[in-house]
């Protein structure tokens, strides 16, 4: 088995599309019309998904096999509330110039500062949120003020 990507199933695909593009710095890799894009970041790919899309234009979606409403239900999967069960975790060389960066861009909701935690391994990292509630870590090397 092989990696293949990890998709989240937005509300809005536009804004999803340009929130990360502005977060990794770069365009998105692919795209399927408005149904999916994809950005691909040295072998892991992160996948937006219009979790609309389908309902939108069903005369263009052909299925075989049984339909599963806990799966295949897109739109309301989009709707659904986001559990913050699954964390992005994104890796920096300098921590505190990608701070400054996701601060400015003025996108990420509910940011932390930047913070520390040792269990087992010593590490320094800040959280915040997509447009859809999935949370974003970000690690890297960090060096406190004196």
């Amino acid at each position: 088995m092989r990696y293949g990507s990890i998709y989240l199933i937005v509300k809005d695909f536009e804004k999803s599309v340009s929130f990360y593009e502005k977060v990794f710095d770069r365009k998105v890799s692919a795209v399927n019309g408005t149904r999916f894009a994809m950005f691909q970041n040295e072998g892991l790919n992160l996948c937006i998904m219009n979790g609309y899309y389908d309902v939108e234009n069903g005369s263009q979606v052909k299925t075989k096999g049984e339909y599963w409403e806990i799966y295949d239900n897109h739109s309301q999967i989009a709707k659904d509330i986001n559990s913050r069960k699954v964390f992005i975790n994104l890796g920096v060389q300098d921590l505190r110039a990608e701070y400054n960066r996701i601060k400015e861009l003025e996108i990420a909701t509910q940011m932390t500062e930047i913070r520390y935690i040792n269990v087992f391994s010593p590490y320094w990292y800040f959280t915040f949120m997509d447009p859809d509630g999935n949370p974003i870590e970000v690690t890297g090397n960090y060096a406190e003020e004196q």
